[in-house]
C-alpha cells in the first residue's frame, strides 16, 4: 500500500511538468527530462536531481519557455497555496483505507502525549478529531508532515478541533526526530498497541472523526490531497455544528 500511493503521488505530482502546445494535429505534450534546461527567473540552473526533488515534493511547477521550441526549456515557479487548493480540489478523495468505515463510530482511547498532557475519553466528546497512524522510518509518513503541520497550525487556536498523532516508535525517538521535524499534533509515542487497537497496518493511516465520533475521511498513504480533504472535513463538521 505504501509503495503503490507513493507512485500514485509521484505520478500525480510529475504532472505539474507536463504542458501543451497546440499543433495542426492537436496538442503536444511536453515533458522535462534530465537532459532539460531548467532554471528560475533569475537565470539560475538547476540540475535535474534538484528540479526533480522540488517538482515531487508538490511546491513548485515546470513551466515551459516556449512550447514550439524544439528542446523546450522551463522556467521553475512555485506554487501558490490558492493554486494548490485549486488543483486539489479537482482531485478525487482518497480511497478509503481498509481499517474504518465511513460513518462508523471511532473507539476513542486515552492518552499522554509527550508534552505530558493527559487526553481521556471524555475529552474527544464534541470535538473534530484528526488522527495520524505513522512512524518516522515511513517515507510517505515523513513526506507529508509539512501539509499535516500547515494543517494543525491552521486550528491551533481553535479547541473543537483535535489533532493525534500516533506513532509506533518510542517516546524519545519521536522526540529526537520532531527537533528537526516539529509536527503540531498531539504526539503518542510507543503506539503499536493503539495501532493494534484498530488493526492498523498501513502507514500513514489518516482518519477524521466529526463531532459525534463517527468517521468522515480514512485513508492509507501518501495522497498529495489527502490534507486539502481532512481539511474539508474539519470545515464541514465545524459547520455542522454552527448550523444546530
Amino acid at each position: 500500500m505504501q509503495f503503490k500511493n507513493t507512485l500514485f503521488a509521484l505520478a500525480l505530482l510529475i504532472t505539474v511538468s507536463v504542458a501543451s502546445a497546440q499543433t495542426p494535429t492537436g496538442p503536444r505534450r511536453i515533458m522535462a527530462d534530465e537532459n532539460s534546461l531548467v532554471t528560475d527567473s533569475s537565470g539560475m540552473k538547476y540540475p535535474a536531481l534538484v528540479w526533480q526533488k522540488l517538482v515531487t515534493s508538490g511546491d513548485y511547477w515546470l513551466r515551459p519557455i516556449d512550447p514550439n521550441a524544439e528542446k523546450p526549456q522551463f522556467i521553475l515557479q512555485k506554487i501558490t497555496e490558492a493554486q494548490k487548493a485549486a488543483r486539489y480540489a479537482k482531485s478525487p478523495r482518497p480511497a478509503d483505507s481498509k481499517f474504518f468505515a465511513n460513518g462508523g463510530v471511532f473507539k476513542t482511547f486515552s492518552f499522554k502525549d509527550l508534552n505530558g498532557q493527559k487526553i481521556q475519553t471524555k475529552d474527544w466528546a464534541g470535538k473534530t478529531v484528526v488522527v495520524n497512524f505513522w512512524f518516522i522510518g515511513c517515507p510517505p509518513c515523513r513526506a507529508e508532515i509539512p501539509d499535516l503541520n500547515k494543517l494543525a497550525l491552521k486550528y491551533k487556536d481553535n479547541p473543537n478541533v483535535l489533532f493525534v498523532a500516533v506513532a509506533l516508535d518510542q517516546g524519545w525517538e519521536v522526540k529526537d526526530f520532531i527537533k528537526e521535524n516539529p509536527l503540531a499534533y498531539h504526539l503518542v509515542g510507543d503506539g503499536r498497541y493503539t495501532a493494534g487497537m484498530y488493526e492498523v497496518t498501513a502507514y500513514p493511516t489518516n482518519v477524521v472523526i466529526d463531532k459525534q465520533g463517527k468517521v468522515m475521511l480514512h485513508y492509507s498513504g501518501g495522497y498529495p490531497q489527502g490534507p486539502y480533504w481532512m481539511d474539508k472535513m474539519i470545515q464541514q463538521s465545524e459547520a455542522a455544528t454552527a448550523a444546530q
